[in-house]
This record gives structure tokens, sequence and C-alpha cells, in this order.
């Protein structure tokens, strides 16, 4: 059930769990006691007369951050709204949403950007640290207000995977954003290689027919930015990398000083086109799912901590977006409820370890979008999330918070769920179904 954050703040002492705090280097089995909404040391006078919560077997982490999760709002409701989607960040353990900008309208005016935390602030759900469109309509042609998007509250900018007019036009906005200190996100793809693509240019697309996107429409793209990285000194992040090449760029541009990070989305992380096999558009995705070989590469991007963030890619739909042929469906996966238990996969798979994953989940995004990561030490405000590593559950209509039902993992059973989310000190979240 969700909690009404307008309630007093939380005091509780949670017993026996696994705290990880990356940000501070914390981790230990210890009890955690919050105290009106404060973090406070257990030997704290008050501590022992909390409500105690015996949550033993379970790890604590500071509220995860998700970078460029669609909430679906302002536009159509049929495919999310921001109460449905921000009910399903809180379930999913998510304290901290930067929603991307591609709504309707665009996110590229501070007046838009306060009506979205307005109406934010009226769901009293998951904290939005907007994104603001890099340039006006996404168009790709004329810069938006980077000083207006700033005061309202942006935290970076994208034009996500739509194209820009030319070089010259991408140099100026990478100019400007360096000059307003703003951190710039960018899909790398060549929308020239990409054009007419659904699935990754191998074997398999060419068995079932579909049109290939290769790996070079990324890592071309890539070293562009790159380039012009260098040449303007902007802060800037990759989003989504799908290939094992860019990795290998973006570990060798960080060698070399850029100030560049990457994510990638824990589907990328899971599956390889393999998965295409049936037209199953469910694992319809931009970039598209590539080879076993670049999978795997992904994962040990992330266990070398070449990788920065570990992304949902939340992009909930309805039913008919994906009953469409596989390449006229729409590409997009929902996934911020089940963010969690896909991770715990793939450290139980040994993909990488439990503080690996925990950092690239919270103090990595936090970072790349320059906030301060939450923190479990005393006197801090208590911004966490509680995990059962053991609770085992099954994503279905019922269970899922999330208007949009297009996920793989529908009706399988999956282990590992979020018992309690406090955001700015009070329940956001608790309980399971």
């Amino acid at each position: 059930m969700s909690a009404d954050r307008s309630a007093v703040p939380a005091s509780v002492l949670l017993a026996g769990a696994r705290l990880i705090d990356p940000a501070s280097g914390l981790d230990r089995q210890a009890d955690l006691a919050i105290l009106d909404g404060r973090i406070v040391a257990s030997e704290h006078p008050e501590a022992r007369h909390l409500p105690r919560r015996d949550v033993s077997g379970c790890v604590i982490t500071p509220g995860l951050v998700d970078i460029g999760a669609h909430l679906r709002e302002p536009g159509p409701r049929y495919k999310g709204s921001l109460d449905s989607e921000s009910a399903a960040a809180l379930a999913g353990g998510y304290t901290r949403v930067a929603p991307r900008p591609d709504t309707s309208p665009v996110l590229d005016s501070a007046a838009h950007i306060r009506t979205l935390c307005d109406r934010a602030a009226e769901v009293d759900g998951v904290r939005l640290i907007p994104l603001g469109a890099l340039t006006q309509g996404l168009e790709g042609r004329l810069l938006a207000n980077m000083a207006g998007l700033k005061g309202a509250g942006c935290v970076a900018l994208t034009n996500l995977r739509a194209p820009l007019a030319d070089t010259r036009v991408l140099r100026r906005c990478l100019e400007y954003a360096a000059t307003y200190d703003m951190p710039v996100l960018f899909h790398p793809e060549d929308a020239a290689l990409a054009a007419g693509g659904c699935a990754h240019e191998g074997s398999v697309a060419s068995r079932l027919g579909l049109g290939g996107i290769p790996a070079t429409a990324e890592t071309a793209a890539l070293a562009q930015w790159l380039l012009l990285i260098e040449q303007t000194g902007v802060r800037a992040h990759a989003a989504h990398l799908s290939c094992a090449r860019s990795v290998l760029m973006i570990e060798q541009a960080k060698q070399q000083g850029l100030p560049v990070t990457c994510d990638v989305t824990l589907a990328h992380l899971h599956w390889s086109d393999a998965a295409v096999e049936g037209f199953d558009t469910l694992f319809h995705l931009q970039p598209p799912l590539r080879t076993l070989a670049d999978r795997n590469a992904l994962r040990d991007g992330v266990r070398r901590g070449v990788i920065d963030a570990i992304v949902s890619g939340h992009l909930p739909h309805e039913q008919a977006a994906k009953m469409a042929p596989f390449a006229a469906s729409e590409p997009g996966m929902s996934s911020l409820e089940t963010a969690w238990a896909q991770g715990q996969a793939l450290v139980d798979e040994r993909a990488f370890d439990l503080p690996a994953l925990v950092a690239c989940l919270t103090s990595g995004p936090a970072r790349v979008l320059g906030l301060p990561p939450s923190s479990l030490q005393p006197g801090h405000l208590a911004e966490l999330a509680v995990f059962d590593p053991q609770r085992t559950w099954t994503p279905n209509d019922e269970t899922l918070r999330s208007a949009g039902l297009n996920t793989p993992l529908l009706g399988q059973t999956l282990k590992g769920r979020c018992l309690m989310t406090l955001v700015a000190g009070q329940i956001g979240f608790e309980g399971c179904d």
C-alpha cells in the first residue's frame, strides 16, 4: 500500500538488516534507528524506545535513483500517469526519478517544468528531478532556454534519440550547457545508420527478416560526441549503452580525463538479441538488444566500475502498443517495480556483486546528475529502501502499480522485493501484495 507523506515523520528501529551505503563505504549487519524522520545512532538515548521491526535477512540501501524513466505526464493517460508511475517507483524502492522530457507538451521551458513539479507535489510520491529538453520541442534546431530550465529545477539536459539538425547545432548546445554547468545526457545513435531498423543487425534479425540497426550506429555517434565533449569541456553522460565497443570507448575516454559517465538498462544486462526469436514485441527496445558477447561486456563494465549507473529504462505502454507486428510495435519495457529483482538475479548469477549493484542504483546515478547521494549515516534525513532478498512474488495486473504491463516478466515468479520505501523521512511505500 502507499502511504500519505503528509503524515508524521517515521520513527522506527529496523533491526538486523545488512546496511549497504556505497557513498560512505558502509556494508555491515546492524540495526538502523530512525527518529522523527532522521537516522540516529543506534546508541541514541531514545533509540531503545522506538517501535522495533525485525528485518533480519533484509538489505537496507539509500533510496534508489533512476535516470530517464518515462512517467507519462503530461501526456496520454492511457499509457500511465504521475499517480500510477510514481506509485510504481516507490514500490520498486526508488525515491528520486529524473523523468524524460518527451512528454506532451515537451519539457523545454521553465513553465512546463514548474507545472510538472507542482503536479508532483499534489501526488506526494517519488521525488522528481526533471530532465529538460536540450532543444526546443526536441526538434534539434533551436536551443532551449537553459538558464530558465536550470532555474526551474532541471538537473540535466537531453535530446534523447531525437537527432540534431547538424554538428554545428550540437556543438553550440554543448558549449551553452558547459557555460551553465549543466550535464548533457545523450543517447548515442546515428540516425541514418539506424533508419528503418528495429533489431540488432545480426543473424537473428536476418533470419526473421527484420530491419537491422548495426552496433556502429551507436559507436559512430559516440565517437562524435566524445570529440565534442573534449572540445567543449561539458559534463556529459552516455545513456543506454548496448555494445561492447561502447564500453571500451567510454573507458578510454575516462582514462584520458574526459568528464563523461555512462549507464546501461537492466534489460541489456539480462537479455541478448536471441530474445527477439518468435517476434516477441516485449523485447522491442531502443537501443536493440545485441549479442551475447555485448551483454557480457556490459556486465563486465558494471563489475569493473566503467559503467556508472544501472537504469530501469522504464517506458510503460498500453496493451495495444505491443500487439502490432514487431517492427510496427512501440519500443519500450515497464520495469520500475521489477528492477531490484532483476538486479538481484544478476548478483545471484555472479555477474557482479551486491555492493556494485547498489552503487549503480544509488550513488552512481546521483553523482551523474550532480546530486548529493542519500546516506544511511546518522544525522541524515531517512531516504532509503528495505529489500527482502528471499521474498518471492509474481508481477501481474494485481501486483503491479504501473499502468504499463509491457514486461516479459509478467506471470513469472521473481525473487527479491521492496518491503518499505522512505522518502524525506516519511513512509512512501510499505508492504507487499
